[in-house]
């Protein structure tokens, strides 16, 4: 089966955001970004995102790795996650690291899960029947209250925030708040509130959305969005489809081909053992090979040496927030 890898991987109920397979088309990409950080005009900026930390200590240990040896350039944190005070453990004698909050409604493993940060309420619509945080981004959608959303947002950001982690960014697991207009508001707000970027690249934006009558602006979800704060121009992920041997060649083929910009790279880390096969034991996509697989790639000489080659610049979100118009938390 070919390959594939795509810019998201939400499958959502209006919004519809995927695109799959690498765009051939003219760069469409503000490089405001780059030049404005001191990059030339015909640079490609990439920021590498090892996701889920905090999800299994199987990830935790292949993404502190990737992030001390340069692997990866910054981390999505799942702040519900069972492991995550190994994540707030390693963050403190890691002070400098460029860690993010990957927002989570969803509980995805059908034997290992996950309950809500919040005092969600029996029968809430973030729940299933056993309390845990539902793996159905469409359930959520439907059932859950924009205020259940917003209190559990808001409790994932404020625990890591008390904690003393230093957040870079906002991302969210399963792209679920792209999955109806109404998720993307919160989410959008989320960023607003903390005075952070958000992960949403401009060319999905400048697909899905309707221009308005302001020069950089675009009606998105029911957000007048300013392309001007959105440091991403595509975000790319390895979908399912590929074998083991095709791992690297499918992420060199799509990088190489990729035109002047800034991209998000997301992987999922993880090392191939006992806990990570238990935990995913019927779904193979994402799971322990999937994961040991994306660590083997980005781990490689090969790898690494591929992307020097090719004149990419491996940036974090604190370097792209350089040149972010300055953004202040807004009181709630």
């Amino acid at each position: 089966m070919k390959a594939r890898l795509a810019w998201c991987m939400a499958r959502p109920l209006i919004l519809c955001l995927c695109t799959y397979a690498v765009a051939q088309d003219s760069p469409s990409a503000d490089l405001k970004t780059a030049e404005s950080s001191g990059f030339l005009k015909n640079s490609r900026l990439l920021v590498i995102q090892a996701e889920d930390l905090g999800m299994a200590h199987s990830i935790d240990r292949a993404s502190f790795d990737a992030l001390e040896k340069g692997w990866v350039t910054t981390a999505g944190i799942l702040v519900p996650g069972p492991w995550f005070p190994e994540v707030l453990r390693w963050s403190r004698s890691h002070p400098n690291s460029d860690l993010g909050i990957r927002l989570d409604l969803n509980s995805d493993w059908s034997s290992y899960r996950w309950r809500p940060v919040s005092d969600a309420q029996k029968g809430s619509g973030l729940t299933d029947p056993g309390g845990y945080l539902s793996s159905s981004q469409v359930l959520v959608a439907q059932h859950a209250s924009t205020t259940e959303v917003e209190n559990e947002l808001r409790a994932q950001i404020d625990m890591a925030k008390r904690a003393g982690m230093q957040i870079t960014h906002l991302d969210h697991h399963m792209r679920v708040m792209m999955v109806t207009p109404a998720l993307f508001q919160s989410y959008w707000k989320m960023g607003q509130e903390y005075g952070l970027p958000i992960v949403l690249p401009n060319q999905q934006v400048k697909q899905r959305g309707v221009p308005t009558q302001k020069p950089g602006v675009i009606k998105f979800g029911g957000i007048d969005v300013d392309l001007a704060s959105l440091p991403i121009d595509r975000e790319l992920e390895i979908m399912p489809g590929l074998a083991k041997q095709d791992w690297l060649s499918a992420y060199e083929k799509t990088l190489d081909a990729l035109p002047p910009g800034v991209y998000l790279l997301s992987v999922h880390l993880g090392y191939n053992n006992d806990e990570l096969q238990a935990m995913t034991w019927d779904h193979p996509n994402w799971g322990a090979e999937w994961r040991q697989n994306d660590l083997d790639v980005v781990s490689s000489p090969e790898f690494q040496k591929f992307l020097k080659d090719k004149g990419f610049i491996l940036v974090s979100w604190r370097d792209l927030q350089k040149a972010l118009p300055a953004q202040q938390p807004k009181s709630r």
